[in-house]
């Protein structure tokens, strides 16, 4: 099943750190198969509050996301981000194609 990594990230400072973590970033993924799904763009906000960019990375499973995450290759651009970012990252999985609303009740 997939596991997606989402960033929402609040505030980026642009520069040369960011874009240079934007042109390493696509050959730390290939590797453990992960694609953007979302990578910022324009939203429509239609509750509450909203502010910063989200991003989706689809991999095919939480054990390939978290060896990317954990890669050497990854953390070797990840201070890039962080020192360059403000922001929150999870690992989420999907549901199952059957998935109804109530499933999350039998939890």
């Amino acid at each position: 099943m997939s596991t997606y990594a989402i960033a929402h990230l609040h505030e980026v400072t642009m520069g040369r750190p960011i874009v240079e973590y934007l042109e390493r970033i696509d050959a730390t993924l290939a590797p453990f198969g992960g694609r953007f799904i979302i990578h910022g763009g324009k939203y429509e906000r239609l509750e509450g509050q909203w502010h910063g960019d989200l991003i989706v990375i689809e991999f095919p499973d939480r054990n390939a996301a978290q060896d990317w995450y954990r890669s050497p290759a990854y953390q070797a651009i990840l201070p890039l981000r962080t020192k360059n970012s403000i922001g929150d990252v999870i690992l989420i999985d999907a549901v199952p194609a059957n998935h109804v609303a109530t499933d999350v009740l039998a939890g």
